[in-house]
This record gives C-alpha cells, structure tokens and sequence, in this order.
C-alpha cells in the first residue's frame, strides 16, 4: 500500500472530505442493540460453555468478569471478537471496543452496520470521536449517551475497499500495542513472582565478578512474619523511620507546588502531569519538612479501593506535596534503602500487610500514621538490599521503555487517526 496527499476536497458538515466520499447519518447504516442482563451470573467459568459477562468496569481491565451460560438464557445479546461495542449508560459513556467475546452487559449496545460499511473502519471512526458522545451525555442521574446525538451522527464514508485498507492500517499499529502491553505483562508477573522470592529470602543474590547471581537459601529462621535467612532480621517501619507523616489538604491555586493526591500515586510512578497546583497561600505556610524529597515513600491512607497503595518518589523539576489523605514515610538511610523499603511495601507480602493494618468501614478506609509504623519487615544487609533494588530496578527500567514505546504508538496511533479518517492522507494500492 501506498499514501498519497489529498489534494480535491469537498465541504461538509465535518469539515473538507475528499470529493468522492459520502457524508451518512449513523441512523442510516448502522443499528444498535442494547444488552440484557442474565438471569444467572457465576463468580467462576464453571465450565467451557460459559462467557464473560461483558461490563465497563470488565472491559476497561477494573474488575475480573462474571460468566454466563448462555445456553440457560433466552434473550441475552451475545456479541464476537468482531463485534463494535459502546458504554451506553455510566460514567465511561461513549467509549467503543472491539475484540471481546461474551454476554452484553444492559448499559452496552452492540454497533452492527446495516450499509456497505468495513466494521473496522466504523470502530476507528467511532473511537476517534469518542468524546462528542461523553460530552453531550443526558441524564439527571447516570448519565447516558443521547440517543439523538447519536443518531443523527454525520460519518463520512469512503469506498468500502479503501475503509477496509485504512482499518489494516490502524490495525497494524494496535497489534503492535498489543505486543507492548504483552511485553509489560510478563515483565509484572517476573517481578511479583520474584518478589516472593527474593523479598523472604528464599532466593538470595550476591555480586560475584561484578555480576549478580542467584542461590537458593537452606538455613532459616522462623518469624512473625514466616521464614527468613538467619543473618536477616525483622524490623517495624518506625525502627527505620527517620519521618513518618500526613500531608495537609491544601487550598489549590497557581503556584508553583504540586500536590500529589491518591489518584496520582502508583508503584509504577507518580502522574505528576495529573497534580494540580496548591495555592500561594498554602504554599507559604506549608511546613519544609511536607514538602517531598528523593527517596520518600507515598503511602495513600484513607478512602476506598486505593487504600495502602505506594509510591516513590525519585525528585521532580518543580516542589511537590502531598494532600491530607497520602502519608510520607522517610527511611533512615543507614538502615535501610529506601526503595528497598519500596518494594517490600509494594509486593504482595507489603500490601497484605498494609491492608490488615486499615480500619473503618466499607465506605471510609483509613491507615493510621501508628499503624503504619507498626508493620513488621524482613531486612537483609544494606548490601544486599542493595542488591535486590539494583535487579528490581532493571526490570523497572525494560517496563519503563516498554511504556515509552506504547506512549509512542499510541500517539502515533492518533496522528494517523486523524490523517486517515478525515481523508486528508489516502491510502492506495
């Protein structure tokens, strides 16, 4: 296939279109349907006939599916791989999939197109425009897309053989986002495998020759917390903490602070760009020692669903806080690295044990600054610490490059968009 500038338009309601495309409503060549709960959902695929139960939350990767029977239900909307499929009802409204196989949940609708129309290409248009149908939502409760909007939504309309090329094009790149992510996802599941190991000692690591390398350890002892080396020992947080402390909820502004929120804070990196700024009022009458240095760990502490969650923070071009609901913990550093602290607290071991230490009720978290303190870890020597943070770290820097790449595609995924779908650039053979 080859590209090619165009340069003979005609003017629509969308704006210049190439002079052979046609402008459709979607009323016009395409009908939807809207799905149905089932009778019975089960927690587990009980047997191969069983399918996901196709909801926002399961389709956005949020929460693990529910499975239907589908051959114990009459009415249910099933829908394939190849199948367009829309949030309807909620606050995802608006955003489009393809590629799943299951039960439509009753806030999606199922896209099928009616006229001479590629559903591939009909998927890319629909999910470039995605945010006119989140934005013209109706609704005084859950908002829904507005069916009218939708309806009379102008498409334009190319022949079905150079739809079908831009569709492989776009395609192309979404398999190589794929690879990316399949990239990242068993690189996570190295790391959590090995932080069992190396986090409990049951695997060891020594530089020998400047290298590092892997033994598997026979002497242990027995701990609150289970088996450990017997030159490690078990320390609390506040035997290694240096600072211990909740942020304050600021008053935001324009200054030049950045207040880091729970939102913001993830094991795989803090979304500075998503921080917003506190006020100059706050900022002058924020304590030094609030204000985030190298090394500190960020530990959300109250809300729901996020609660125990950490962050590192590696430094930043400009100030940052954090608000009253994140805790900052500084290690005394002739103790124990902080990123060591890090990792243990971000494994699967750190976050169980975090976790036991939250109270409140379902609808209000909440991880004391005592309790917090009180949570119990292994602690090999500094060099070995050391050690394990510099093999944590190399697979943390093959992610990092994995989600540069990703941040790469996808960006080019819309530049491509935005060529292809408006027929600016047109793909021929």
């Amino acid at each position: 296939m080859k590209f090619k500038l165009e340069t003979e338009f005609q003017d629509t309601e969308i704006g210049k279109i190439p002079k052979e495309w046609k402008i459709e409503k979607l009323r016009h060549i395409v009908k939807y349907v809207k799905g149905k709960k089932p009778s019975v959902l089960f927690n587990e695929r009980l047997s191969e006939e069983f399918v996901p139960y196709l909801t926002a939350e399961y389709m956005r990767g949020l929460d693990r599916p529910k499975w239907c029977n589908p051959k114990l239900e009459g009415s249910i909307i099933r829908v394939s791989r190849d199948d367009i499929i829309m949030i309807w009802d909620g606050s995802y409204s608006g955003h489009v999939f393809t590629g799943f196989d299951g039960v439509l949940a009753s806030t999606m609708v199922k896209i099928t197109p009616i006229a001479e129309l590629d559903k591939k290409f009909l998927y890319y248009y629909l999910l470039s425009n995605f945010e006119k149908f989140r934005s013209t939502t109706v609704g005084t409760g859950i908002p829904h897309v507005n069916k009218k909007v939708f309806e009379e939504f102008p498409i334009p309309v190319p022949p079905l053989h150079e739809q079908a090329r831009i569709a492989e094009i776009l395609s192309i790149v979404d398999r190589a986002i794929e690879v990316v992510d399949a990239g990242v996802a068993r690189l996570e599941g190295l790391k959590k495998a090995l932080m069992r190991e190396l986090l409990t000692g049951r695997i060891r690591v020594r530089e020998e020759n400047g290298k590092l390398v892997f033994y598997r350890e026979t002497e242990f002892q027995e701990t609150e917390i289970g088996k450990i080396p017997k030159e490690w020992k078990i320390v609390k947080l506040g035997a290694i903490s240096n600072f211990a402390r909740r942020g304050k909820t600021p008053k935001y502004g324009n200054s030049n602070l950045l207040v880091i929120k729970t939102a913001h804070n993830y094991p795989d990196g803090i979304k500075f760009e998503e921080a917003p700024r506190a006020s100059e009022e706050f900022l002058a009458k924020l304590p030094r020692e609030l204000y985030l240095k190298p090394g500190d760990i960020l530990i959300n502490s109250t809300g729901t669903g996020s609660v125990g969650r950490v962050g590192y923070f590696e430094g930043y071009h400009t100030p940052c806080t954090v608000d009253g609901h994140i805790t900052i913990f500084r290690t005394n550093q002739n103790l124990a690295i902080p990123k060591y602290v890090f990792y243990y607290l971000s494994s699967p071991y750190g976050q169980s044990a975090l976790l036991s230490k939250a109270s409140g009720s379902t609808h209000q978290v909440e991880l004391y600054v005592n309790e917090i303190l009180d949570l119990a870890l292994p602690l090999p020597s500094l060099e070995e610490q050391q050690r394990i943070v510099e093999f944590f770290s190399m697979i943390d820097q093959a992610n990092e490059l994995y989600r540069k790449e990703k941040t790469m595609l996808d960006r080019l995924k819309r530049g491509l968009m935005d060529l292809l779908l408006t027929g600016r650039v047109r793909v021929v053979e």
